[in-house]
């Protein structure tokens, strides 16, 4: 069989090996495909690997020897799935690999929004210690965790992680979701009192028409002055001007987010360089060890196509 990977660098930079693809056929390993270079790199190939690199049906038209797309990824938008559907050709992603990883890259954003470990030791190495007057200092306030709301809106598996955490915390949890389970320490409610009490409300839902853009102005004003707002979840579930807008006038008090609208964003974003937000490049899912797992399962979804028992596909 005739192998590519037509983005395989976010994956793996270096640290991880695709010699395992030499199994089962002749394998070339691209970092990034442009749009004009897909045909020409994955013409002729029985199967195909992508992450990003988006596979239209028009595209996938005109490879006509694919019998196999492997994603690199859980979602499965950038390929015409409905497509391959007719075509009888699997589709298989990558679930639930960054459960753990996502849950701390949330409490990440938190942890820097109550405690500022960037900005006190930029002060501490910019001299602010060692001319200080006092044993201590602090130049942003500084807030417990214990006792403060939790609101979670999507209770999937990552949802769930981050409850545990939170409840590890000593904070109180609520969630939202269309299928509530009993979940030790977590209240179940509706998203108006989610977002009337969460001191930070964190997303965890796919997205979907009904979920693309809920967090809007009205939403965000039905929010705590005080509150966080955070999203690893999918870039357009938030509406980022009327985010930028009420994190410039006071409507809420900080975000961070690990997702954007569009990716990589533009440099005219209206949410960077405001001071109340952190916003990390998409990374939620890229630990070396999250990766591992990735490319374990990527392994063993080929393992099951070649032994004539697809898993994880997407339809």
């Amino acid at each position: 069989m005739k192998i590519v990977i037509l983005d395989g660098y976010a994956e793996n930079p270096g640290d991880l090996s695709w010699e395992w693809l030499g199994e089962y056929g002749e394998y070339t390993v691209y970092d990034r495909t442009p749009q004009d270079k897909i045909l020409e790199r994955a013409r002729g190939c029985d199967i195909v690997f992508t992450n990003k690199t988006p596979l239209t049906r028009e595209t996938l038209e005109n490879l006509p020897d694919v019998r196999y797309i492997g994603l690199l990824s859980t979602g499965f938008n950038v390929v015409d799935w409905e497509y391959c559907r007719g075509k009888n050709i699997p589709v298989c992603n990558i679930p639930t690999y960054s459960t753990e990883a996502v849950a701390q890259c949330v409490f990440a954003h938190i942890l820097e929004r109550t405690n500022a470990v960037a900005k006190h030791s930029g002060s501490v190495h910019s001299g602010g210690w060692a001319a200080s007057a006092d044993f201590s200092y602090s130049v942003a306030p500084l807030y417990e965790l214990s006792g403060k709301t939790l609101g979670i809106f999507g209770f999937g598996k990552i949802g769930k992680a981050v409850a545990k955490i939170g409840l590890a915390f000593g904070m109180k949890v609520l969630a939202v979701t269309n299928h509530p389970q009993p979940f030790e320490g977590v209240t179940f409610t509706d998203i108006e009192t989610l977002k009337k009490k969460s001191d930070f409300l964190t997303l965890h839902c796919p997205l979907t028409p009904a979920t693309t853009g809920l967090v809007n102005a009205d939403f965000l004003s039905s929010m705590k002055k005080s509150a966080m707002l955070i999203n690893t979840s999918r870039g357009p579930v938030v509406d980022e001007q009327a985010l930028a807008f009420a994190l410039k006038n006071g409507v809420i008090a900080a975000a961070g987010l690990d997702v954007m609208c569009v990716e990589p964003p533009k440099a005219d974003n209206p949410l960077f360089g405001l001071d109340n937000i952190t916003i990390t490049p998409h990374i939620a899912w890229a630990g070396y060890e999250t990766r591992a797992r990735l490319m374990d399962i990527c392994r063993q979804n080929l393992k099951a196509y070649a032994e004539g028992t697809p898993q994880n596909t997407v339809y």
